[in-house]
């Protein structure tokens, strides 16, 4: 699997993976990773099934296979320890690699991510599912803002919008793969296995995130061992992308705080 690691900005400098959610773009994290590089080693990667790692997934594409296909491609690369930075399905990835190399994950930031699918998320994917059956890519596409945005960000930002929208179906990652990614993502449950993660963990959510209420990383907080929590005033599900002037800073800050805990603790 091909990944993008950019150069150190100073010898042994730390190393951040970047996993985006559902999308599976790499490019998801544009609006943070000019910054993460004056600072630290950024890896960057579109995942397996995806944008420039095509592949059609098996059925029973699972979770722990995700995990294992970034941790392969970072030991090819020759890096074998690492903070991770993901994005809902990207937090839910960050989550397993913590808990399967726990030797390798220095620190995890979840954004909007969760311990087990919530109810009213589930609701949101199956009418998501419903209209991807019945509208395609097309339709698939064109309610995705709805789910990531706040109303008036995008109002604000039309061409935008439709700029993104075309970009999405001309890159769309096939009805099969989104359904076997998607279906893994339902599937997860951390309820049982976070009290084994031990690196320290920043949780991040948006109060009005449409997708995943914010209670999410309420519980995903208490369970963790060792972790800290904010919470975006507003920003919706991608607050990274519609508000990186609030989240640049509260990550990096976060960032610097775990790696320096985890330092104290070895």
């Amino acid at each position: 699997m091909k990944i993008s690691v950019s150069p150190p900005p100073f010898p042994h400098a730390p190393v951040v993976v970047l996993i985006a959610g559902l999308g599976g773009s790499g490019s998801y994290w544009l609006p943070q990773i000019a910054v993460l590089e004056q600072e630290y080693q950024v890896v960057c990667y579109d995942q397996r099934g995806t944008g420039n790692n095509p592949a059609d997934l098996p059925e029973g594409y699972s979770l722990a296979q995700m995990a294992d296909e970034l941790f392969l491609a970072l030991a090819e690369a020759g890096i074998d320890r690492f903070a991770v930075v993901g994005h809902a399905l990207g937090a839910l990835v960050g989550l397993q690699l913590a808990v399967n190399r726990p030797q390798a994950v220095t620190a995890l930031v979840c954004v909007n991510g969760w311990l087990k699918l919530n109810a009213h998320t589930r609701r949101c994917f199956q009418i998501r599912e419903r209209l991807l059956h019945a509208g395609g890519a097309q339709a698939w596409v064109e309610a995705q803002p709805l789910f990531l945005y706040p109303a008036d960000w995008m109002a604000a930002r039309a061409p935008r919008m439709e700029a993104e929208e075309a970009l999405a179906i001309a890159h769309f990652q096939g009805k099969n793969n989104l359904l076997r990614r998607l279906t893994a993502l339902k599937q997860a449950d951390f309820s049982r296995q976070v009290a084994r993660i031990r690196c320290p963990v920043q949780v991040v959510c948006s109060a009005d995130d449409l997708l995943v209420p914010a209670v999410c990383s309420t519980e995903l907080h208490a369970a963790l061992p060792v972790s800290q929590k904010v919470v975006i005033r507003q920003g919706g599900h991608a607050c990274n992308v519609t508000d990186p002037d609030t989240f640049n800073p509260l990550l990096l800050n976060g960032l610097a705080s775990l790696l320096h805990s985890r330092e104290t603790v070895l």
